[in-house]
């Protein structure tokens, strides 16, 4: 595997790669397998992959959230060579941001900032969206590889390909969650609960399990009150959602119908930790 630390140095090196597809993975480090599961369909789908590790600094509302963030890189550096990464990026701030951190671009995201993730956290997505833009006019790939974990995130990111009109040239892939044997969705901020924390932790995965089992025969209220009372009594101690929404577009919807496709969504917090999941019902 490659590291780069510039935009100079990545693209004399792909200049040279004679335009084979290039597949990109984007993360903020601090990897685990659902991240490899990432990498590992890109080497399915393209020649060449790219791996970033950014902790994009324009993304966090919470500056407590930002400097908690687990810095893991020599680990990184280790997953990414046992899964035959090609490339990694690992760039500067003054990399990603040469004009500094103020004045930044703004998206037209309409309703997907107001709601879910873009409503608890504040200009989240523009500094996602300022991030990826810059990226991908980098690594300039062929094809972007995205874990559904970060549901409304994977619609944003699809937004802003629409919105820099590269639909034609960039593919989107959004692969499956990755999954830990008790069911918690694996993620970074993972490694800031306890073994025990983990496993209490499961109760989303559970509360999304009820959401899926129930949802053609229960009412929407009821099921969000059921899942509530899974999240609050194994020691979640705060939640910002609960939601059934249409699954294309993230409108909530109140019943069930056999013409939309439906996804249920939580974000909670287990202590300082901030989780969120979701689960595609049909």
């Amino acid at each position: 595997m490659i590291i780069c630390k510039t935009e100079t140095a990545l693209q004399l090196l792909l200049k040279n790669k004679n335009q084979q597809p290039i597949g990109f993975v984007p993360t903020m480090g601090a990897l685990h397998k659902g991240h490899i599961a990432l990498i590992e369909e890109s080497k399915k789908q393209t020649s060449i992959t790219v791996c970033s590790i950014f902790i994009n600094p324009t993304q966090f509302n919470d500056k407590k959230d930002f400097e908690k963030y687990p810095v893991t890189i020599e680990s990184d550096i280790l997953q990414l060579e046992q899964a035959h990464c090609n490339i990694l990026f690992l760039p500067s701030v003054e990399e990603i941001y040469p004009n500094g951190l103020s004045n930044l671009a703004q998206y037209n995201l309409g309703f997907l900032e107001e709601i879910l993730e873009g409503k608890y956290r504040a200009n989240h997505f523009q500094g996602v969206c300022n991030v990826v833009e810059r990226l991908l006019r980098i690594v300039q790939p062929h094809t972007l590889f995205l874990g559904q974990k970060d549901y409304q995130q994977c619609m944003v990111i699809a937004q802003l390909i629409h919105l820099m009109q590269w639909q034609h040239t960039l593919k989107l892939v959004i692969v499956p969650t990755i999954r830990e044997a008790s069911g918690l969705a694996m993620s970074s901020r993972n490694s800031r609960l306890s073994t025990d924390d983990k496993q209490k932790a499961t109760a989303i995965y559970k509360a999304l399990q009820v959401i899926q089992d129930n949802y053609k025969k229960q009412s929407f209220p009821s099921l969000q009150k059921a899942a509530e009372g899974i999240l609050f009594n194994s020691g979640f101690n705060k939640i910002d959602y609960i939601s059934i929404c249409n699954a294309d577009n993230l409108q909530p919807i109140e019943s069930y119908s056999t013409s939309e496709k439906h996804v249920a969504l939580i974000a909670a917090y287990f202590g300082d930790v901030r989780l969120i999941d979701n689960m595609l019902l049909n």
